[in-house]
């Protein structure tokens, strides 16, 4: 009991001072009206659409990627899916909408897109000047770098900021990537030359012609680029190095969706923590019809005696519907994740709070 009670407080510690960079973050400010949805307008618009339209990458490898046929998969993809099957009871109810870092939070503000799940930092300037809300974490990741040790001779795992002293390292601009390697090289006492493009795609083209010696972004950005290089045959590919072991930064990544709509944020939060509980609760997409009431939490949440679903405009059974499509927490990640990039869940911080991680969703009551 005093071990969960430890690892308790430090998620409750986390979640308030959440406030770090993301690799695929923009820390531009617009000023004026934002031209933001009061509360409720964005679940009846959505309803009224019958489509729900998510703000995605759709070139992060992993997390949302969208093929030659239009076709959009992933781990953010699919709490896209979630949601729309949450809301309007079909998870193939969605318009993905590929976005930029620059353009994400624009788009966003404008209500050209319903939600954004496009691995997107929380952090203190975007919840406050930027004016975005943001909701629970579904993936806690940190910038590192990645380098060919051809190029760097000595280069390892093990490796830190003194390795990277005078070399070319590029990233995609509009994002807090820059600050955060900025910053630390800073500290560190080393000199770089930092080269921005717009997209990741572009800078990973950049180190793999050699332009640069090193790119940088989230940890999970670098190994799932790293593993679809691999894929494709490109040459030494495996011998790239990710470094430093620790992350340089704290990403939290998640939802954001506008503010002063409570009514929506409730429903994009609580669609995530469903899918955290079923975890938590060994609830699956296959198992589900016969665990949905093995609890009084789990019938609750999936439409029985004391469901809150209705009260909050959706369906009682709307979070029954979203495991069923898409699964629970662990299902998303092992397809997206842990199948194809080999990123590990064991052992990491988006494991279930009892098993050590920070995965932690509060009580369906």
């Amino acid at each position: 009991m005093l071990k969960r009670l430890a690892v308790l407080f430090a998620v409750l510690a986390l979640v308030a001072a959440a406030c770090g960079g993301s690799s695929d973050d923009t820390t531009t400010t617009t000023e004026g009206d934002s031209g933001q949805e009061p509360s409720g307008e964005t679940l009846a618009a959505v309803q009224d659409r019958g489509t729900l339209v998510c703000g995605v990458s759709g070139s992060a490898v992993g997390f949302s990627e969208t093929d030659a046929e239009g076709n959009t998969t992933g781990f953010d993809a699919d709490f896209c899916r979630a949601v729309a099957a949450a809301v309007l009871g079909d998870a193939e109810a969605v318009e993905f909408r590929n976005l930029t870092a620059a353009e994400r939070f624009e788009a966003l503000k404008n209500n050209e897109i319903d939600v954004l799940f496009r691995n997107t930092t929380f952090t203190q300037s975007r919840d406050t000047d930027i004016g975005m809300d943001f909701g629970p974490t579904t993936y806690f990741d940190g910038q590192q770098l990645m380098g060919n040790p051809e190029t760097l001779p000595g280069l390892t795992p093990a490796s830190g900021f003194e390795a990277i002293d005078g070399a070319v390292v590029c990233t995609n601009a509009g994002t807090t990537t820059e600050k955060n390697i900025t910053e630390g090289a800073e500290v560190a006492g080393v000199t770089i030359t930092l080269q921005t493009v717009e997209t990741f795609p572009e800078a990973m083209e950049a180190f793999k012609s050699g332009t640069c010696d090193l790119v940088t972004t989230d940890g999970s950005g670098l190994y799932g680029n790293r593993a679809a290089e691999i894929n494709a045959g490109t040459e030494g590919a495996e011998n790239w190095v990710i470094f430093p072991e620790a992350p340089i930064s704290k990403e939290p990544l998640g939802p954001a969706y506008r503010q002063n709509d409570s009514t929506w944020a409730d429903i994009i939060n609580w669609t995530v923590y469903a899918t955290f509980i079923a975890d938590e609760q060994g609830v699956t997409s296959a198992n589900i019809d016969d665990m949905m009431d093995a609890t009084p939490e789990l019938a609750r949440l999936f439409g029985g005696e004391g469901e809150l679903q209705t009260a909050m405009g959706l369906s009682s059974d709307a979070f029954l519907n979203a495991i069923k499509a898409v699964g629970n927490y662990g299902e998303i990640y092992e397809r997206n994740l842990t199948g194809p990039l080999n990123l590990a869940r064991e052992g990491s911080y988006n494991m279930q709070w009892l098993d050590g991680g920070l995965i932690y969703a509060p009580p369906a009551r």
